[in-house]
């Protein structure tokens, strides 16, 4: 992909500033902001609302950035940054329209996302083998692990490699087995280079310059570094997860937004269902072992399956004590008939702390059946905590985040201003959400809204303080002239403290109302969990009856 490739979005550009801005003013705590020409058309955009920002205080550690949008076939120059939540489900963490393709834009976007999720880096980001992309990640993000896509790498050698595909129809199978099975450098190393001499394809450039960069897209090259993943593991999965059915081909700039918001609610449903399931029922538990149990009560259920799968799994692999020099013994963990696949697992009993070679917890966050074969060999009957991620648990939005994050916030008195009003707004969704697990949970949490309203009241009532203003770049309000001739929206005025209050019992008025919808949709699911329970009562009953005649 070459550098300035401009697009234009006419008259659709200035329609998604005018939505843009409807948001903003509906929630100071929607950022968005504009880099470019003066009328905006010509320029790049981003904007992430309240949801996003949220999100990524919570699951901000693995990133997804996908261009897939961007291609000449799709009609929008649509990117988005993503992740996983705590059910391994997609969430978005914000979205931008590239008009300008150049290495400065991309810095130009980096920074301005990285300023709207209050300067905290990820510990990874993986994003299309695009070359502007990688200047602007080691720019931006130095610390961060940059993975490239390998299902766009496996789609580039299609690409590149037509007619080899087409005169060998195995060699697919095998090259993407040679990449996502094998276990080990060494092991890669032997297996690719037997199928370049197999296939005679020793002088291929292409796959010259992919063996080059296998530092950032070869599975067993990243395992120590955690990306978030539990279904595959290996990085192969596409990156438009979010919005895949939502934005194609015919998409149009018109309709963009109508779609971005479909998309946000489809998975917001399926996030509160989800949390329901976990919540409201008990899987079946598969062994007596109280870590099972312990993980039950701690995992979503998602995470749970899959920390369950490998529980079972230690049945059939066992751990064999290779090397022991007092408190740190190695074990040689291997299933049954398998011990060329063995793995090495390091265990500290004075810590509690082991390492296997297989960096599954390191990759996923999910302990390995490799250390919990170790564990069950020492008799270690729960999991230690420093094997217990928030992030995958039930509770993984609970906790202020500005105190885990308190010196990572802004200093400056109009920025600590907007994380107070921000850190106030999220906690109250946050007692929307539980408030709709349950009829008591619901009362609790409207009782404490409604009284945390007359306090608001009471001290709006005494005046506001003393404060100083200051600019703050924010996506609100007003547009000024930033660095790299971006144009970002900011709000000043005379008494922010008390339009503050005011937004903020206006949000519990409407978060009181949210609750009454709440409510009235788990009453009307559990009325038709009872309606079907007394359906199929009587459908026994006739049955029964039936055979006694």
């Amino acid at each position: 992909m070459s550098g300035g490739r401009q697009r234009t979005l006419g008259g659709g550009g200035q329609q998604i500033l005018d939505h843009l801005k409807r948001m903003n003013a509906e929630n100071t705590a929607f950022f968005y902001a504009v880099q470019g020409d003066n009328d905006h058309t010509g320029g790049n955009i981003f904007w992430a609302d309240a949801t996003s920002r949220m999100n990524y205080s919570y699951f901000g550690d693995a990133v997804i950035f996908d261009t897939t949008y961007k291609m000449n076939e799709y009609r929008v120059p649509f990117s988005s940054f993503t992740g996983y939540n705590h059910h391994g489900q997609p969430v978005l963490f914000g979205c931008a329209l590239i008009l300008d393709e150049s290495e400065s834009s991309y810095i130009w976007l980096f920074q301005t996302w990285l300023h709207a999720m209050s300067g905290r880096c990820p510990v990874s980001i993986t994003s299309d083998p695009n070359p502007l992309l990688q200047v602007a990640v080691t720019q931006v993000l130095p610390e961060t692990r940059h993975r490239l896509c390998l299902s766009a790498m496996f789609r580039e050698t299609r690409e590149k490699l037509a007619h080899l595909y087409q005169s060998h129809p195995t060699f697919e199978t095998e090259f993407k087995k040679c990449i996502t099975e094998t276990e080990t450098i060494d092991e890669f190393d032997s297996c690719w280079q037997s199928l370049l001499e197999r296939y005679y394809i020793m002088d291929s450039e292409w796959l010259q310059s992919m063996y080059n960069a296998r530092q950032q897209w070869l599975p067993v090259c990243m395992r120590d570094t955690f990306f978030g993943e539990i279904s595959r593991g290996d990085g192969s999965e596409p990156l438009n997860l979010f919005f895949d059915g939502y934005v194609n081909e015919s998409t149009t700039i018109q309709m963009l937004m109508k779609q971005y918001e479909k998309a946000i609610a489809s998975w917001h449903d399926m996030e509160l269902k989800a949390d329901y399931e976990t919540t409201n029922t008990s899987p079946v538990l598969k062994t007596p072992s109280p870590m099972e149990k312990q993980a039950a009560n701690l995992y979503t259920r998602r995470i749970f399956m899959k920390f369950q799968k490998e529980l079972v799994e230690t049945l059939a692999n066992p751990a064999t004590k290779i090397d022991d020099s007092g408190t740190v013994a190695t074990y040689r963990v291997a299933k049954f008939g398998e011990d060329h696949k063995a793995h090495a697992v390091t265990f500290n009993s004075f810590e509690m702390k082991a390492n296997c070679s297989c960096q599954m917890f390191e990759y996923s966050g999910i302990i390995c059946r490799h250390i919990l074969a170790v564990f069950r060999a020492k008799n270690v009957l729960t999991l230690p905590s420093q094997y217990i991620l928030k992030r995958w648990t039930r509770n993984a939005k609970s906790g202020a985040v500005s105190d885990e994050h308190a010196s990572e916030l802004p200093n400056s008195s109009q920025e600590s201003l907007t994380v107070r009003y921000n850190n106030l707004r999220l906690d109250a969704i946050k007692y929307v959400e539980e408030g709709a697990k349950s009829i008591h949970i619901y009362n609790v949490a409207l009782d404490a809204l409604k009284e945390a309203a007359k306090k608001v009241a009471a001290v709006k009532n005494q005046g506001p303080a003393p404060t100083q203003v200051g600019t703050l770049v924010n996506g609100v309000g007003h547009e000024l002239q930033a660095n790299q001739g971006s144009q970002m929206a900011t709000y000043q005025s005379t008494d922010e403290k008390e339009k503050k209050v005011r937004e903020l019992t206006a949000d519990l008025e409407n978060i009181n109302r949210r609750c009454e919808v709440y409510r009235a949709n788990l009453l009307a699911v559990l009325r038709d969990m009872e309606e079907q329970k007394l359906k199929l009562s009587v459908k026994v009953q006739n049955a029964r009856l039936s055979l006694k005649e």
